[in-house]
């Protein structure tokens, strides 16, 4: 029998505790880098901030520097921030015995901050050029949940 998720003989889904305290600390209002400053291991604020860097710049300012070249500072940060989040993200799966592989579901709220990263490392990636990378997180999202990359507004070019 196959599920959404695969095999039903497969590994059972991830389900991520959070860090409650930074999750509402963003939804009051504090800013993200003081949130990930403070609470580092929250790939949630990581997100914020990944997501943050990648609104700041229009699409027709990154494509007219990407073909010069040229990236706007914006667009590396999110990148980092992104790269940051990921990792504390998988440090975070592995504790829960994540494996590498198996469901990490969106709806699971606690889930989305790292599989925000992971989106917001992939559109980052996809901007500077870095197409394995790319590819690898648009892999990664679907592994994790077929539905994530839809809902984080990433695709296959």
């Amino acid at each position: 029998m196959v599920t959404s998720f695969g095999d039903l003989l497969g590994p059972p889904p991830t389900l991520l505790t959070g860090d409650d305290d930074a999750e509402s600390e963003l939804l009051n209002g504090v800013p993200p880098a003081t949130v990930a400053a403070g609470s580092p291991t929250a790939s949630i604020a990581w997100a914020y901030l990944a997501e943050a860097e990648l609104e700041s710049v229009t699409e027709a300012e990154t494509e007219v520097l990407a073909q010069a070249g040229d990236f706007p500072p914006a667009v590396v940060a999110a990148y980092a921030y992104a790269r940051t989040g990921y990792h504390r993200g998988l440090d975070q799966l592995r504790r829960h015995g994540w494996k590498g592989y198996g469901p990490v579901p969106w709806e699971h709220q606690q889930n989305q901050g790292f599989l925000r990263c992971v989106g917001a490392l992939a559109r980052a990636a996809q901007i500077i050029g870095e197409e394995d990378e790319y590819l690898r997180c648009l892999d990664l999202l679907n592994d994790c949940d077929p539905r994530a990359a839809e809902h984080l507004g990433v695709s296959p070019s």
